[in-house]
């Protein structure tokens, strides 16, 4: 009970934290000055104490969910896939859709974003699939959408590196630039979703033509 009750302590505390700080945001909201510069920091802080809050809360509901802990020895609910899924392409490529776009981020990365790729891949590994590894890897994030549903479009403000960091010491060994080549696009689309395909470096030409859809070839998500 008493680690129960320091779990709950600490839940309060963060989300203290977090609601504290949009006092500041409501402060301006009322007439106070603040560059966008600072405000967009301001932001990105208390959106960082409020993910904070929820990847807390996600590790505690997997903490005291019956039968994980050794109670009841009741499967967990079944995840419905609304994040997105994980599966391979063209045999070796680890391809990764995400149901949102990379969200606005110009300070630090997005923690959510980098919790919730690594909650997909150990989705994958559960169904007793094996996840690859690649020595020198290409990291592909191509993101599908119309402009009126995209409002940030700026790659260096979006939260990309998120991923890389997600697949450090998982997929990759490391995500430094003789290990991982990095590739941003886009393509116009109704759909609004993010596609994350890392395969290796050797393979980039056949990706790309692949994507292009130089050979017709049914092989890449565009045609899933």
């Amino acid at each position: 009970m008493n680690d129960m009750k320091q779990d709950m302590a600490r839940i309060q505390e963060l989300i203290g934290t977090a609601f504290a700080q949009t006092g500041g945001l409501v402060a301006l909201a009322d007439g106070g000055m603040m560059s966008p510069e600072k405000l967009q920091q301001t932001l990105e802080q208390t959106m960082e104490n409020f993910e904070r809050s929820t990847l807390e809360l996600r590790r505690l509901c997997e903490q005291y969910s019956p039968g994980v802990g050794g109670y009841g020895n009741r499967a967990r609910v079944p995840a419905r896939e609304v994040t997105g899924y994980v599966e391979m392409l063209c045999e070796d490529w680890l391809h990764i859709r995400l149901n949102t776009l990379l969200p606005h981020c110009r300070f630090q990365p997005p923690g959510w974003l980098t919790d919730t790729i690594r909650r997909l891949l150990d989705h994958y590994e559960t169904q007793g699939k094996i996840l690859p590894r690649y020595k020198r890897a290409l990291l592909v994030i191509d993101e599908h959408s119309s402009i009126g549903g995209r409002h940030v479009f700026d790659q260096d403000n979006k939260g990309w590196k998120a991923v890389s960091n997600a697949l450090k010491g998982r997929v990759i060994e490391d995500d430094d630039q003789y290990t991982l080549n990095v590739a941003l696009v886009s393509k116009m689309s109704k759909e609004a979703a993010c596609h994350i395909t890392l395969l290796e470096q050797r393979d980039a030409a056949d990706f790309f033509s692949l994507r292009a859809g130089d050979h017709g070839l049914g092989c890449l998500y565009d045609s899933l």
